[in-house]
């Protein structure tokens, strides 16, 4: 049985804001599990007994080769595929890089990151993106 298919799947995402306000996304690659092709916050499937900041810790180390510090909980969404046949429910995290520089590690799942001013990010962005998107800058605009 695959999880996010035969049974709701947890995954769990990141924004990672720079010093600048820029938010680090990723182009998802031809071996993702969905919406291959589209802009993502990062993130990843939580494993059996694996804690939700340690499976966000442990996926943008794996993917990307950079250290986190979980800053808040921005959202928690249905991340629902119809089209795909998956469902995945979605806490995402607000974070910044303690250490390392954002590289491609895994070139199957990510083809292109780069860092985009919250109003700049580009359009073609994944279910959750636009929706975890839409929340950060509520957020922002009510602490502005």
């Amino acid at each position: 049985m695959k999880r996010g298919i035969d049974y709701i799947g947890v995954g769990v995402g990141v924004i990672v804001v720079d010093k600048k306000g820029r938010l680090f996304l990723a182009r998802r690659g031809p071996l993702a599990k969905n919406e291959r092709g589209l802009w993502e916050f990062p993130g990843g499937s939580v494993e059996f007994g694996e804690k939700l900041v340690d499976a966000l810790k442990r996926e943008v180390r794996e993917e990307y080769g950079i250290e986190i510090e979980v800053r808040h909980l921005l959202d928690v969404a249905d991340h629902i595929l119809p089209d795909e046949g998956q469902h995945w429910v979605s806490p995402t995290y607000v974070c910044a890089i303690t250490s390392g520089e954002p590289q491609i590690l895994e070139p199957g799942k990510c083809t292109e990151i780069g860092w985009f001013d919250p109003a700049d990010v580009p359009s073609d962005l994944t279910v959750i993106t636009r929706e975890n998107l839409q929340h950060y800058l509520q957020l922002i605009d009510i602490s502005a």
